[in-house]
């Protein structure tokens, strides 16, 4: 059965957070689907049920996550110290709350009350210079001294210097603190060298993750973090990155949920400073101090003042029936990602009624979605 962490976390009964759990821990059901069932059959638990004939119709044979997974999992969030947010409770995140999509259920380890704080990112390279770890942990302990809980990966490099800089002893007087958010489950450690450092943040500040305990951080993770980094904050500052960085992602994805993007400037001739230059000749905010920061933010109303990205407005779903769309919308899909839109254009078939079909085919194992709201053919 649900715990009682899971009940005090959501507003309903044991019974709907552990059908919500086994939802979206059923094979092949990601946040997208799992909104959508929720929406179409009103309840986890009237969704669970309907799963196998869901994907007969996609195609294949099905089975939901079973109880006693669940329940191991749930045992072992509480053996963690844990307990789970759910995306409707009132202790979850409330500008992650805004963003399209946002996770349905997260793990959490720490002080909860740090997720009401005024939050800022703070990302930046893995082979930091030492300038910019020097940066980091001054911005990390100003702008928790100034109220604001400083979130980051726990990544080597920028991410553990903004920790440890929001975790020193002479800056918790101001109320705010760090936040960390990890690729695995609670329990695990990655890099393994910031062992230490990821307890001084389960006992000092806030350790979120989306997976749940005993899945061990892979690549495809990575980018689910860095959406729930830039979720959780009204601004998001890169410290030093290259071209190609995944810091840079944190930023896109920040703009695309109209957040402030703020960059620190670097020497041209070094490398790992021309994705911050870049970023600011697209339309960041340039900034050089903390102070910098604090000013921009403390104005934040919700409408940037960076002009690096211009917001994207979510997507309205329908939940009306289905009819043959199966087989139809799979005559339109190939291995190419093709937007939802795309399809109910092509197919001339109600919104409602392909979405629908896509969550059969996709239940059935034939059908990967993308960033961008795209699908394809698995």
């Amino acid at each position: 059965m649900a715990s009682a962490d899971e009940a005090a976390a959501l507003p309903l009964s044991s019974d709907e957070a552990l059908a919500r759990l086994r939802l979206l821990r059923s094979p092949n059901v990601g946040p997208v689907s799992y909104y959508q069932l929720l929406r179409r059959f009103g309840s986890a638990g009237a969704a669970v049920e309907a799963l196998p004939s869901l994907a007969a119709r996609g195609g294949a044979p099905y089975r939901p996550a079973d109880v006693a997974r669940i329940a191991a999992e749930a045992s072992r969030v509480r053996a963690l110290g844990g307990r789970y947010l759910f995306h409707d409770s009132p202790h979850y995140p409330a500008l992650l709350a805004q963003t399209d999509t946002p996770p349905p259920i997260l793990t959490m380890q720490g002080d909860g009350a740090l997720l009401a704080r005024p939050a800022v990112a703070l990302v930046g390279a893995r082979n930091a210079s030492a300038g910019a770890m020097r940066l980091a942990r001054e911005f990390g302990a100003a702008l928790a001294a100034a109220g604001f809980a400083v979130v980051s990966g726990l990544a080597r490099g920028v991410d553990g210097a903004a920790h440890q800089g929001a975790l020193l002893p002479d800056v918790a007087a101001g109320g705010g603190g760090t936040i960390g958010v990890i690729a695995g489950g609670l329990d695990s450690i990655y890099p393994p060298e910031h062992a230490a450092l990821q307890a001084q943040i389960v006992a000092q500040g806030v350790l979120l993750a989306e997976m749940p305990p005993g899945t061990e951080p892979q690549a495809r993770h990575f980018p689910r973090r860095n959406r729930i980094i830039a979720g959780l904050c009204a601004g998001t500052v890169v410290v030093e990155a290259a071209p190609k960085s995944g810091s840079l992602i944190t930023a896109r994805l920040a703009a695309e949920a109209g957040r402030e993007i703020m960059a620190i400037p670097g020497s041209p001739l070094d490398s790992r400073s021309q994705g911050c230059n870049q970023l600011i000749r697209e339309g960041a905010i340039l900034v050089q101090s903390p102070a910098d920061v604090i000013e921009l933010l403390e104005s934040f109303t919700g409408t940037p003042r960076s002009t690096f990205h211009e917001a994207a407005a979510p997507v309205a779903l329908d939940s009306a029936p289905a009819d043959d769309a199966p087989a139809d919308i799979v005559a339109l899909l190939g291995t190419a990602p093709v937007g939802v839109d795309e399809l109910v254009r092509l197919s001339g078939a109600p919104a409602g009624s392909v979405q629908l079909a896509l969550i059969e085919l996709e239940l059935a194992g034939r059908l990967l979605r993308h960033a961008g709201g795209r699908v394809s053919l698995a």
